[in-house]
C-alpha cells in the first residue's frame, strides 16, 4: 500500500491545495519523473499535471538532474538541496534522484493547460 501527499499548485491562482493519493491512484505514480505530465483523471483529478519535485520520508529533497530514485551525495554550487549566501562554494549533499519510489513522502505538482504528455 503506497500512499503520497499530493501537494498540487495553481500558477493562475497562486494558490496550492494537498491531497493524499492512495494505493491504485498512487501506484500510477511510481517511476514518473519530474517534468513528466500527466494527465489529472488518471489520478481523481481534473485537467493535466506537471510534476515539479518532492521529498522523501525523512525530508531528502527529489533532485531532477540526479538518475533514478535512490539517494545519492552530489556536489552542488546551487538548487534544490542547497542553500548558500557565498559564491562559488561547493558542497557534497544528500539528496535523491528524480523519480518517484514507494520511498517518496510528498510530491509536487502544478496545474499545466493543453494535452497531456506521458513519457
Amino acid at each position: 500500500m503506497v500512499t503520497f501527499k499530493l501537494v498540487l499548485s495553481d500558477p493562475k491562482t497562486g494558490k496550492s491545495e494537498a491531497q493524499e493519493v492512495k494505493d491504485a491512484s498512487a501506484q500510477l505514480l511510481i517511476g514518473r519523473k519530474i517534468g513528466d505530465v500527466l494527465d489529472g483523471a488518471t489520478i481523481g483529478l481534473t485537467g493535466s499535471i506537471k510534476i515539479t519535485g518532492g521529498s522523501d520520508k525523512a525530508g531528502f529533497p527529489l533532485r531532477a538532474d540526479t538518475l533514478g530514485g535512490g539517494k545519492n551525495y552530489v556536489l552542488l554550487t546551487r538548487g534544490v538541496g542547497y542553500r548558500t549566501n557565498e559564491d562559488g562554494i561547493k558542497k557534497r549533499k544528500l539528496v535523491r534522484g528524480g523519480t518517484i519510489t514507494e520511498e517518496t513522502f510528498q510530491v509536487n505538482a502544478k496545474r499545466v493547460d493543453g494535452a497531456p504528455k506521458t513519457n
